[in-house]
Order: structure tokens, then sequence, then C-alpha cells
């Protein structure tokens, strides 16, 4: 029915993966040493959100046969025959074809460039090597830290060192977050064929979430250190950081649901909060006058 379509266009789309995406993408924006553009910044964050929803859209395509085997994913939308494969990836170009286009004309060619990169990482790298590697997590990672550094070059025309910084963060958190959901979802995914760290090698997978964890927190103390943040980043930043390091920690050493499932719900509110934080302290660029500028 055409009523249900906006449904699963949501559920196609990922819509809540796509949310998380235009949130960092925004952070991202947001942190560079310019003057807000409200025009650009919808402009970039409606061109990033369609170049997302195309990529969940694809993936969900070619991954029909293995989600019908996981019960997490067994009722998505071509799963259950509620869109047609020929409609899924229709609705796919529909979003991809104006959403890279509009990054690289109304934006700028260098976002549009990261944009399609991004795509072609999540569609042709990422999901295939879910099934070959456990190398798909690390290049997971990359394009989950590439929307970040999408939204400095959007507001700056440039790539940064502030934009490499904020995707290293990205890039950081994403281990603790997923490896964490992952291990209580092992059984489902082995039933997928997927490899995944918790399923091939669960004690790697506790090892790398806690490195990541503690990554975070010398992340933060770059900030300042590259001129991206004041120095208060850092300290106001270090109590949600330990915490998550602390959650880390429990989950490399208990490796049980109860600690995974901690970690996990922490990460969700660890990254906006984080970012919150670095916002509040961004650096003012200074004019030619030596008057400080704000543009947050």
């Amino acid at each position: 029915m055409l009523g249900d379509l906006p449904g699963i266009y949501a559920r196609l789309s990922k819509i809540r993966l796509t949310a998380l995406v235009v949130m960092t993408a925004s952070a991202g924006y947001a942190m560079a040493p310019v003057p807000f553009d409200p025009s650009c910044f919808l402009l970039a964050s409606l061109g990033t959100g369609l170049a997302s929803c195309a990529a969940n859209s694809i993936n969900q395509y070619f991954e029909v046969p293995f989600d019908s085997n996981m019960n997490r994913t067994k009722n998505r939308p071509l799963v259950r025959g509620q869109i047609s494969p020929l409609h899924a990836v229709s609705f796919a170009a529909a979003c991809a074809v104006p959403g890279i286009t509009l990054l690289a004309l109304t934006v700028n060619p260098l976002t549009g460039a990261l944009g399609a990169l991004n795509l072609f990482l999540y569609t042709c790298c990422y999901t295939p090597l879910k099934r070959v590697s456990i190398t798909n997590t690390w290049v997971g990672a990359v394009v989950g830290a590439i929307p970040p550094v999408m939204g400095w070059t959007a507001a700056t025309g440039s790539l940064d060192v502030g934009a490499l910084l904020l995707g290293g963060i990205l890039y950081s958190w994403q281990f603790p977050h997923f490896n964490a959901l992952s291990w209580n979802l092992r059984e489902d995914y082995s039933r997928g064929g997927y490899r995944m760290m918790s399923v091939t090698h669960p004690a790697l997978c506790r090892r790398v979430a806690l490195r990541h964890s503690l990554a975070l927190t010398g992340l933060s103390v770059l900030a300042p250190a590259l001129d991206v943040t004041s120095w208060t980043f850092p300290l106001i930043s270090l109590p949600v950081n330990l915490y998550i390091s602390y959650l880390g920690y429990g989950f490399y050493r208990d490796a049980d649901r109860s600690s995974a499932r901690k970690l996990f719900f922490c990460s969700l509110w660890h990254l906006p909060m984080l970012l919150l934080l670095m916002l509040t302290c961004k650096k003012h660029r200074v004019d030619k006058e030596g008057e400080s500028v704000a543009h947050s």
C-alpha cells in the first residue's frame, strides 16, 4: 500500500543510523572555525542524509539471503517481501544521485567526493567484507569517521587537521560501540555467516574495545594541542571518557552480556555528550585585528 511506503523507506534507510550520520556531520560543520552559513549547513546535511539512505538501502539489497537467518534482521522490508529488489535499488539511486550531486555542486567538490567515497566504501568494501574477514570492522569504522570530516569540509572547503581529529574521535568511538553491540549478537552473526570479531576472535574483540575506549581520552587531549578547542575540553570531557574506559575495562575483564550491554548503552550517550562538550570549547577564530570572533 502507498501509505506503507514512508515506513518501509525509513527501515530501508536505517533511519536511526542515518540520523546519527547526519548528527556527526553537523558536529563537524559546527566545529569548523568559519562563519556559520545556515543554507550551506542544510544542504550539506540533506546531501549527507541522502547518501546515507542510499548506502543503507544497497547494503540491505545485498544481504537479503543472510538477513533472513538472523533474528535482528529477519523483519527487514526486503526479507519480508514488502518491497521488490528493483524498487529498493531504484530508491537507493533516487537518494544517491541527488545526494552526491547536491554535495558536489551546491556545497563543494571535496565534500561531494568524500560522500561518493563513503558510499563506495560502505557498499563495495564493508558490506562484502562482513562475510570474509574481521577487517570489516576497521573498514566500517573508517566509513563512520568520514561524516564529521564531510561536515568540516562543507564549512571550510579544505581538509584540515581539525577534520582529521573529529574523524579520529568517531573512528575510535565505534569500536566500544560496535564491539559491545556485536558481543550480545554473536549467535545471530554466526547464523548469518558474518565474520565479526565477537564471533571469530572474542578476546581481540574485547581488547580492541578497551584500547579505543582509552584512545578517546588521548584524542580529547589532542584537540587543544592542535588548536581545535581550548584546554578546558580535555578537562571537562575527562569524566565521560574515564567512565567509558571503565566500562571498556569491565567488558574486557568480564566478557559477559551485562558488561557488553553497559558499554553499548554508555556509548549511545557518550558520543553526543563528547561532541557537545567539544563544541562549547571550540576555539574561536581570530581576525586580522586580533579580535576574537565566535562562530559556534
